[in-house]
Formats: C-alpha cells, structure tokens, sequence
C-alpha cells in the first residue's frame, strides 16, 4: 500500500491500542492480553473508510459485550495526529472511521512526489522469483493459448517486480526427448516425399503434420539438394533438427518480441542431459529407494508423495522421460540457480502435473510449496459473434503471428489480462479493433489523452499546474472527487493482491475503474472557470489520475497516448 495509506492504518491500530491502554489504567477494561484485531475497508464507504472489529475478538478476554467495549474504546480515542477526523459505533460493537480532508490531499501529494514510482513497494522484501510461461513446445509455431499465457506470464511479473520481488523471466525450450524425435522423422519424411512424391514416402498419423513441417523441409532442400538422401538416416535427421529447430526458435523470439515479451532466459532442455543434471536427479531419487524397475523401464515412485500413479523416469530403450528432465529442471531452478520460489504458467490440460511435480520436489530433498503452478483456461476466439478457429489468410489454425497481425499489440495484452487465469474467456476479435469507448484498452487510453488534452487547454488559456497547499487540495469535496481519491489511494495495496494472488487482471480491471471514475468526476467538476486555487487542486487530481494510468499502462508495456 501506498506510505500514506500504510501511515494511516498504523496511526490508526496505534490510536485504539492507546485507548484501550487508557482505560485498563482507568479500571474501565481488565488488565489482559487483547487478541490482534482487524482494520479493513467496509463494503460500504458510507458506513466508514475503516472498520476495526477490536470490540468483537476481545470480548471473551474482557468477558463484556462488544459494544459495551466499543463505547468503551470510543470514549477514550484520541485522534489527533491521524488521518481521521471521527469514529461511530455500528451494529453489534463495530467502530467505523471516517478519514479526514488532509488525508485526501497527502494522498494527491503523495502521487505527485512519487510520480512514476508511485504504486511500488517493498512487499515482496527482494525475494527471488522466477516466472516461467510460455515455453511452448518448438516443434510447431505458437498458437492463441501461448498469446494468453504471454500476456498473463509477463504481466504477473510486472506485478511481482512493483511488488518488490526479484523477477526472473524465463521461457523453457524442450529440444530433447520424443517430441524431438518425432519432429526429426516428420521433418525427415516430407523432405524425402520432395524427391520420391508422397505416395512412396508415407506420413504416420502421429507425425507433425502441419504447413510449417513442409515449408522447413523445402527449405532445407534448396539449400542441400538431394545430398542427404542416401546419408544415414540417424545424420539426414540430426541435419534436418540442426537446420529447423533454430529457424522455428529464432521465430518464437520474434513473436515474442513482437508481442513486447522479453525473456531474462531462454532455457534449453538439453543442456540438462548435456550437464549431466537429468541423470544426477535420477541417482537422487534411486538412492532415496523412491525408484523401482518394471517391463524394462525405471518407475519413479510418484504416489508416494501424493500423485495418482507412479511415474516412468527412464524408458526402456534407456532414454529419459519428458518427465525425468522437468524434475531436473526444476531442481536447477532452486538449487542450481537459488530461486526462492518458482511460478509455472500452465494450460489448464497440465492440472495433473501440478502434484507430480511439487511432490517430485520434496522427494528429491527441496521443498514443493515452494513450487507455484498457475493453470490457465482456453481461449476462444470469436468474430461477429461467433467462434473463429481458421485463419483467413493461411486456411489453418490461427497462430500468435497471425493474431499480432491482425490485432494491434496493446488491445491483445491488455484484452488477454481481463480475465483470471482460471476462467475461460472469449477474445473478440471485433472488439480489439474498435476505436471507442467499448474497447477497454481504448477507453483507458483515452481517459489518459483527454487529461492530457486539458493540461494543454488550459496552458493555451495561461493556466499551468503549480504546487498546491495542503489546503487548497482540502478544497476537493465533492463526492465524485471524493470516491476519485480513494481508488488513487488504493492501488499500492491493489498490486500487493495481484502479487498475492498471482491476478494481474486485478490491476487491469483496477485501471478501467480508474478511468471510468474520472469520466464521472470530469463530468460532474469543472475543472477550468472556477476560483484559482480550486482550480488548481483540480488539476492536480487530473494529473494524479494520469500518472496512475501511465504507470499501469508502462507496467504492462502498453501505450499512454497523448492524444487520440
């Protein structure tokens, strides 16, 4: 929370400790430990900016009826040096506060000092997180899932560094293992039907069978020739991965740049078979006795830290599962690396996994709640009201390149960071290029170009922001300022939530409240023709509001125009 609202919450814990200080040293309360209390945000602002339930736990300490406390603690409150100007007793013993005008201008001159840092804090106290999302799969090219899960995974961790945490980001590549070697015969079998036709070279059904696959193998035919096709086949395969796999990983880190996504870390998973971490994770778990051998292959007793059934750690041809290599990653991630926690973003389909891996972390001696998964719905994607699942353009399913061609960058960020990780959401396609107030990213953007454009308005008519007393911000009463204020002040502790909750959506949502309160203030305050001071305390809010929007817009790397 913002140092003002966290000033006043403790001035205010520390004015009801006092009072009750005051009347156990007047006989008027027993002499007992109280039990810590709350102090939250009502529901209902009209009811108090702050309620405390101090009456309602110490009731059985003090063997008296809350709101016989209540009227106890009430009568010896001194508020004096808070934000608050007056407390009342509600219902069974409830003390409501009510926040006083000098609160509202610290809170405006706390934006203005702080500026671009405003929002930040030191919650997180420097922990080290890594944020892994994404990773898609390097075989194919990515498709509407990874342009949710991009979105959501990058501005989780915006969230998280404004939080106060160390953030890492981290895209993990799976260049080894089955998917590999099935990419090396897919690739292999269209480069052969290059020279041979299609009917001599036929394509199994559990090949890759997509556009991309094709189009890699022409390309190494134009430039190899027919050279590979007498090479042995294990070489002519090996060429063909060294060849594609590059072009197809080059490809994902433009997608993602496009997309505004920068990586701390593009992990390979083979440098764990080359490093020898894949097979150190298997000795581990061997010397735990946490492995058995069955039909060939060595099992991974998984069950007996809370999965389903056991696992396959080493097939029987000696290769190592997909499995076996994500418990060394993750290894690698804690131990290897000393990340404090680990956030994983996946799809919704991986919810068995989560077990198998955070109980894989404790087998191999580190700890599992230490591992966060955060699993993601579908996407479906809709156009003139109905589900698109082709591209126009290609005739196939619609990839993250094909979306950012058609959807401008901030719309798809901020439209795939509406909803919580863990509800299905329906992106429009119709709506991400609308230019008007029913695009939320537009409606947000232009609650930050109009302010901008009455700055300028009013510098044309010589009126320029300058410094306002504290009074003179005590001059902004009107309800609508009022409710105006106090979402400004809130949202510190609202990245705080998101950070906790791993919701970046919250801030999002958070942002077109914002916007949606200052349409309702501006609508309803002048800001130019009243007294100067007036006025000028005005503008102050304006451009407090505009500072808000930029930073949440410049936290989630989309746009604050200046005019549209």
């Amino acid at each position: 929370m913002s140092k003002i609202v966290e000033q006043t919450i403790r001035d205010l814990r520390g004015a009801i400790l006092d009072a009750m200080g005051r009347a156990v040293a007047q006989g008027m309360l027993p002499a007992e430990p109280a039990p810590d209390f709350t102090i939250e945000v009502p529901a209902n602002r009209e009811h108090g900016d702050y309620a405390a339930n101090v009456a309602m736990v110490t009731a059985r300490t003090f063997r008296m009826a809350p709101r016989k406390i209540a009227e106890i603690l009430s009568s010896q409150l001194v508020l004096d040096g808070t934000f608050f100007d007056r407390c009342e007793i509600a219902g069974p013993g409830f003390l409501n506060f009510f926040l006083s005008k000098r609160f509202y201008a610290a809170v405006l001159q706390d934006i203005e000092t702080l500026g671009s840092q405003y929002g930040r804090s030191d919650y997180g106290k420097g922990e080290k997180v890594m944020v892994e999302f994404v990773s898609a799969n390097p075989t194919g090219p990515m498709h509407m899932g990874n342009a949710r899960g991009g979105a959501l995974g990058d501005c989780l961790s915006s969230v998280l560094d404004a939080a106060g945490y160390q953030v890492w980001r981290e895209f993990y590549i799976n260049d080894a293992g089955n998917q590999i070697d099935k990419f090396a015969l897919s690739l292999d079998l269209r480069y052969q039907q290059i020279y041979k036709g299609e009917e001599a070279v036929p394509m199994p059904e559990d090949c890759y069978h997509g556009e991309d696959i094709t189009e890699r193998a022409r390309e190494f035919a134009q430039q190899y020739g027919e050279s590979y096709l007498e090479r042995e086949e294990s070489e002519r395969r090996k060429a063909l991965v060294d060849f594609a796999l590059p072009k197809n990983i080059a490809k994902m880190k433009a997608d993602m740049e496009k997309y505004r996504i920068h990586y701390d870390e593009w992990f390979c998973e083979s440098t764990l078979h080359k490093d020898g971490e894949v097979a150190e994770t298997i000795d581990i778990l061997k010397e735990k006795g946490l492995t058995f051998e069955q039909d060939g292959a060595l099992w991974y007793r998984a069950t007996a830290f809370g999965a389903e059934k056991d696992e396959v750690l080493v097939r029987k041809n000696g290769n190592p599962t997909y499995f076996a290599a994500d418990i060394a990653y993750h290894r690698n991630k804690f131990l290897k690396r000393g990340f404090d926690r680990c956030i994983d973003i996946w799809g919704a389909d991986h919810h068995g996994h989560v077990a198998r891996m955070k109980g894989a972390m404790d087998a191999v001696g580190l700890n599992g709640n230490k591992l966060d998964v955060v699993l993601m719905q579908l996407v479906k994607l809709v156009r003139n009201g109905e589900i698109v699942r082709m591209s126009k353009r290609t005739g196939k399913a619609i990839q993250l390149s094909d979306l950012l061609d058609e959807v401008p960058v901030d719309a798809a960020r901020f439209l795939f960071n509406m909803r919580e990780a863990n509800t299905q959401m329906e992106f429009d396609l119709d709506l991400a290029v609308q230019q008007d107030a029913q695009n939320p990213v537009y409606y947000v953007q232009y609650a930050h170009a109009r302010i901008c454009s009455i700055e300028k308005a009013l510098a044309a008519d010589g009126i320029t922001k300058r410094p306002c007393t504290q009074e003179e911000l005590m001059l902004l009463t009107a309800p609508e300022e009022i409710e105006l204020i106090q979402h400004l002040a809130s949202y510190t502790s609202e990245i705080v939530a998101a950070a906790k909750d791993y919701d970046p959506a919250r801030i999002t949502r958070y942002v077109i409240t914002l916007a949606t309160l200052f349409h309702k203030f501006y609508n309803a305050c002048r800001v130019k023709g009243e007294e100067e001071s007036l006025t000028q305390a005005r503008l102050t809010l304006c451009l407090a509001v505009n500072t808000v929007i930029e930073n949440v817009l410049t936290m989630f790397k989309i746009t604050a125009p200046e005019k549209m």
